[in-house]
């Protein structure tokens, strides 16, 4: 299933940012809110779901960093389920469905503790139907992380796994956002995080310090003054190198769908990862375009349906 970019949308910025104009029309979701181990909460938006068990495929999704429901690729890889008659569940990570959690801590792109206890409380909920989960860009590293962490034992819990735009390697991730025009995304990202992060100080005075959080111009400044003290890191090299994914993809059991683009603006294509470096389980697919999370395909105003097709069918058939 050959990915090819239409020729009015040139370069992986252009292939990355597009999406942003042309999201889809947002599915009718039910909102469920889980109560978490330690106190917390979590929001989970559903489509097309009973409240009892039964024997169409549930597509779970992890979204990315300051994603939720609402990111265009949530949106239209829903729609997609929701056309063979599957349901899906989106997974809001602490403090991105609209409301601030109440602990201290917020999510990161490791955090495969949370992945867990999340798969397997709807694997209970939910013991006969196939499970397909989906890791969208910081998503897809922390569900990476946890299907290499949980080894042969993941195949319990999910029957295959997918993550698109996985900064499996935040180092180079991280650095590569701090140059040049990709900067852009970064300060994207701190527009958001860094007043959630200042909201948070006044919850918890003494938590964090905030002339660093104000400070911040680049990923690495904000992840060593709030992402890293926050999750037990000792500072953003840390919590880059404990966190990343690629070190686990050699321990993945269930099949799995490793989708990048090579001109992915935020992971440069050198780092992403060797045929012998992953498990026999995973399928590499490195399309030459793309962009992150991009996909557009078809005349304007565009389409973003090449993705979820291309996770469905790999759901469906392990192609």
């Amino acid at each position: 299933m050959r990915y090819t970019p239409p020729r009015w949308l040139p370069g992986g910025h252009a292939q990355t940012l597009y999406p942003l104009l042309i999201k889809p029309e947002a599915p009718a979701f039910r909102r469920e809110r889980w109560e978490t181990p330690d106190g917390d909460f979590i929001d989970l938006d559903w489509k097309n779901a009973t409240e009892t068990d039964g024997d169409n495929p549930l597509l779970l999704l992890f979204h990315g960093l300051e994603g939720s429901s609402d990111s265009h690729y949530a949106r239209s890889l829903v729609r997609a389920a929701f056309a063979i008659g599957w349901s899906s569940v989106v997974v809001h990570f602490r403090g991105c469905s609209g409301e601030p959690n109440r602990l201290p801590r917020a999510y990161h792109s490791g955090d495969s503790e949370e992945i867990d206890w999340i798969v397997r409380r709807l694997r209970a909920l939910h013991p006969h139907r196939r499970l397909h989960t989906v890791g969208i860009s910081l998503g897809g590293n922390a569900l990476l992380k946890w299907l290499g962490e949980q080894g042969q034992a993941a195949t319990a819990l999910v029957d295959t796994a997918a993550a698109v735009s996985a900064p499996i390697d935040l180092a180079a991730c991280g650095h590569h956002l701090a140059r040049g025009f990709n900067a852009l995304y970064t300060q994207h990202f701190l527009y958001t995080l860094k007043p959630t992060s200042l909201a948070k100080l006044k919850c918890f005075p003494g938590l964090l310090d905030e002339r660093s959080i104000r400070r911040a111009r680049t990923l690495y400044d904000f992840d060593d003054a709030v992402t890293a003290p926050l999750h037990g890191f000792a500072g953003a090299d840390d919590y880059w190198f404990r966190a990343s994914s690629k070190p686990w993809l050699g321990g993945i059991a269930v099949p799995t769908l490793l989708l990048n683009a090579r001109n992915d603006p935020f992971l440069p294509a050198h780092a992403l990862p060797l045929p012998n470096q992953v498990s026999p389980q995973v399928c590499l697919d490195f399309t030459e375009q793309g962009g992150h999370v991009g996909f557009v395909t078809g005349y304007l105003p565009g389409h973003l349906d090449w993705m979820p097709q291309r996770l469905l069918r790999f759901f469906r058939d392990g192609s």
